[in-house]
């Protein structure tokens, strides 16, 4: 095969013979589109939604630019993983996703222009970021746009772009990196059920190549803002009760609310390292819980290239420490807080290690888990 064929290949629509409609469980859906393909450039695939009016966000997204032959399979995930994200963000945020999980994402602190949120999303890892999908909870202004044309980046979605914005993002004359940009506009984010008290709108469905299915129910979080992160603490049969000696400052407490509602959507096992509204690295797929801290900090320390970078950051992890070795590792490269589910045999010995290394632990009294 010719060289320009295999550039072809990504850009070219795989035809597949899917229904207008179809039934699951009793619901009726109907087709938004055929997809460019899907997981990979040999996979057709389509897209529906809810025939009953359902699907409120992803499901009547609106794409105003098609780039190079539409949106693909991996596209709406980045999309739907970073809208999972950022239906949590109460201020103004930024997430940079890339096959599925985000490289990047950023919160406003301090006021900050949205341009800025967008170049902190972004350069949390720049190097990850080539080809993202970029997405945002607030209308995309100006400079915002003239500031995502200038990488490359495969799709914007955001609830609304103004004017400006729309004429910057299609200037390929004055920005000749992104002819093949995808700008998707989605309906307002709050619409979608994110505490457990929403209660689920749909079920998660998981297809196996048999053509078994499970179903469960989405994961929906009991953590609606820092009150509700609990100081760690254990009773433990032999050596009694143990607690956390000092509490998380309200900046670690902001900080690890945010990187906890990232984490929910990093594939596990997932850890989130964030200082000041950023993330400064994700490490998410690892097999061990210790192997996914250890990545991050590889992460953070060569992409930013110093130490010091991690020095009062807060790390999230999705899952509870079974040893005191993850938290070992990350309070040694100068992590001060750490948000985890708690639940473990090991509490006490965690909780001690994060005493002897006057760190601040919280529980989230959940696990979020995500095996995309």
């Amino acid at each position: 095969m010719a060289e320009q064929d295999l550039k072809k290949m990504y850009r070219t629509r795989t035809e597949g013979d899917f229904p207008d409609t179809f039934e699951v469980m009793g619901r009726s859906y109907e087709k938004v589109e055929d997809l460019r393909y899907g997981t990979n450039p040999h996979q057709p695939a389509a897209f529906y939604r809810p025939a009953d009016g359902g699907g409120l966000v992803l499901g009547r997204y609106e794409i105003l630019k098609t780039g190079k032959g539409g949106l693909s399979q991996t596209n709406l995930e980045d999309m739907h993983h970073a809208v999972g994200i950022l239906k949590f963000m109460q201020r103004p945020a930024c997430a940079v996703m890339k096959h599925c999980n985000p490289s990047g994402v950023a919160i406003q602190v301090d006021g900050q222009e949205q341009v800025e949120v967008y170049r902190r999303a972004r350069d949390a890892d720049a190097q990850a970021a080539f080809g993202s999908v970029v997405v945002f909870n607030r209308e995309v202004n100006a400079t915002t746009a003239e500031e995502i044309m200038t990488t490359i980046v495969e799709g914007v979605a955001a609830p609304a772009f103004t004017d400006e914005a729309l004429t910057a993002l299609n200037d390929f004359d004055r920005f000749k990196k992104n002819k093949a940009l995808r700008i998707i506009r989605l309906p307002d984010l709050s619409t979608l059920p994110k505490y457990l008290e929403d209660g689920a709108s749909a079920y998660e469905m998981k297809v196996f190549d048999d053509g078994s299915i499970v179903l469960a129910q989405p994961y929906l979080s009991r953590v609606k803002s820092t009150a509700d992160l609990v100081p760690a603490y254990n009773d433990h049969a032999r050596k009694g009760r143990i607690d956390i000696a000092r509490q998380a400052t309200d900046r670690e407490l902001d900080d690890l609310l945010f990187a906890w509602y990232v984490n929910i959507h990093v594939r596990s096992n997932g850890v989130v390292i964030a200082k000041n509204g950023q993330t400064l690295a994700v490490g998410t797929g690892e097999q061990d819980r210790v192997g996914a801290v250890q990545q991050a900090i590889i992460k953070a320390k060569e992409k930013y290239k110093g130490e010091e970078t991690l020095a009062g950051a807060v790390m999230a992890s999705d899952g509870f420490f079974p040893f005191r070795d993850a938290v070992d590792v990350a309070t040694a490269a100068g992590i001060t807080a750490l948000a985890q589910p708690g639940g473990s045999v090991g509490d006490y010995d965690i909780i001690q290690a994060c005493n002897e290394a006057e760190a601040a632990m919280v529980f989230t009294l959940e696990r979020c888990f995500s095996h995309h």
